[in-house]
């Protein structure tokens, strides 16, 4: 019967018959047709991916260019941001006479509140000011946070007594403005400093320097006032002391009036030894320790600070060379301006100050801030290369200041990290703070560089601090600075106590 089946015919199965001999052509155009719909359709969704991945790579790349450019408290661009379009400015061919003004900023009694009320009201009060600024600054100006309390304003084509009656709404709306914390109510002021941008202005750091000089200037005159800086105004070089300063500083160093501190650095967990950080002290005519902070900012700014470098160095290896202790310790790391950096003859004086004092280089670390660093960057890079090659290692100081250092961290080959005491001293209470001081140190260990925490100020710091993994922590709750001579004649236990 099933027999019989086959031999009935069926026309539809004609057509099927006439093609059997073709049977193999068309499987393979079919497999061909549905292969080619299948890649397409991958291409696509690779396609789809691909351009995804191309938005977010975009996305993050901006959020970090506006990390590296922007104050993250206030959202006011930054002061590498903002000196890069002063120094736009000044650099820009223009078929008229230039005319802008620049403003420094400083807020009055912003301290008090900040020491008072505690950081969080300091930065609130930061948020709001800058609120205040810009709704009086006009639309093509650019308003920056310069770091603490202080701010900067550029004026492009604003004639200063234009840019004068700018400055003065700014100071009566600060003057006018209360700012309310735990039900009490605060008022503030703010000095500014004004110089004006004109063709005979063509440096930089000249203009940052009038422009902080007439702010100081504003301050010592009274504060919440405007002050205005001429080239012949010798009352304001005077009343700010830098030329006293110089002459000090002159004397010290003829007068060998300095001397070295020692600061322990404690590795955390099972790591190498302890490192001590050299720092300098200016003597005053009696005798007494000037701190760093009363005359390093003159020394910087007049070109003494490789003076005192050269100082430090020579001294701190001739010190060291004969201590009994230097076996013991790990590293011995000595601080250095973004001047030296840029010294090719200071780098080989460093070379040949070492051959001299018979000490071995790999126990000497250089330490460098990052800004420093970066805006002196090929300098920078040369400079820690030939001294790498002498032996010695770098540390980068400060870092985390500006963002826009990471992508630095592959030109710069330093061994440590030193993250900045800012985002330390908060980390257990601030979880911002926190995830700053964990990225910092991830990216560290990433790269094959020690960590080292500054303002470690208690128990509770250097316990979360062990918790992320950093390699050493520096500050008041691991040891304070003492003199070197002091630490040379009673040991490590001395620092350490």
């Amino acid at each position: 019967m099933l027999w019989g089946i086959h031999k009935i015919d069926f026309p539809f199965l004609r057509p099927v018959e006439w093609f059997a001999p073709y049977g193999y052509m068309i499987a393979m155009i079919l497999f061909m047709s549905i292969t080619v719909s299948l890649i397409i359709i991958i291409q696509r969704r690779m396609l789809l991916m691909s351009e995804k991945e191309v938005l977010e790579r975009r996305q993050a790349q901006e959020e970090l260019t506006y990390l590296a450019t922007h104050d993250s408290l206030t959202g006011l661009i930054n002061r590498y941001e903002f000196e890069r379009r002063v120094n736009v400015l000044l650099a820009a061919v223009d078929y008229k006479p230039k005319q802008h003004a620049l403003c420094f900023m400083d807020l009055d009694q912003f301290k008090v509140i900040n020491d008072t009320c505690g950081h969080t009201a300091g930065d609130e009060l930061l948020r709001q000011i800058t609120g205040v600024l810009q709704s009086k600054v006009r639309e093509n100006d650019t308003l920056a946070r310069l770091g603490g309390d202080e701010f900067g304003l550029l004026m492009q084509h604003c004639s200063l007594a234009q840019a004068h009656r700018v400055a003065d709404s700014l100071r009566r709306i600060v003057k006018n403005f209360e700012f309310l914390w735990d039900e009490q109510n605060f008022r503030i002021g703010i000095s500014i400093g004004l110089v004006e941008i004109n063709d005979a202005s063509t440096d930089l750091n000249d203009l940052l320097k009038q422009a902080d000089a007439a702010c100081y200037m504003a301050k010592d005159l009274g504060r919440n006032r405007i002050h205005e800086y001429r080239a012949d105004d010798l009352e304001l070089a005077q009343r700010h002391g830098e030329m006293r300063w110089v002459t000090r500083i002159n004397q010290a160093l003829e007068q060998d009036r300095f001397c070295l501190y020692a600061q322990p650095i404690k590795p955390l967990g099972q790591g190498p030894g302890w490192i001590y950080e050299l720092l300098v002290r200016m003597l005053d005519e009696q005798g007494q320790p000037i701190a760093p902070g009363e005359f390093l900012p003159a020394a910087e700014r007049y070109g003494l600070i490789k003076n005192i470098d050269g100082w430090v160095v020579e001294h701190a290896l001739r010190e060291l060379a004969r201590a009994e202790f230097m076996p013991d310790v790990e590293l011995v790391t000595i601080n250095l301006s973004g001047a030296s950096l840029a010294s090719r003859r200071f780098m080989h004086s460093i070379i040949e100050d070492l051959r001299a004092a018979n000490i071995s280089p790999q126990k000497i670390c250089f330490e460098v801030t990052e800004t420093a660093a970066i805006r002196n960057l090929q300098q920078a890079k040369v400079f820690i290369n030939e001294l790498k090659r002498a032996g010695c290692s770098f540390a980068l100081d400060d870092f985390g200041s500006g963002l826009s250092s990471f992508g630095y961290l592959k030109i710069l080959p330093v061994d440590f990290l030193k993250i900045d005491g800012l985002f330390v001293r908060d980390i257990v209470d601030d979880p911002i703070d926190l995830a700053m001081v964990k990225s910092i140190n991830d990216i560290g260990q990433v790269m094959g560089m020690q960590t080292i925490a500054e303002f470690v100020e208690d128990d509770a710091i250097l316990q979360q601090l062990q918790s992320l993994g950093v390699n050493y922590a520096q500050g008041f709750h691991i040891g304070r600075p003492l003199p070197l001579k002091i630490l040379l004649q009673n040991g490590l236990q001395q620092a350490t106590a």
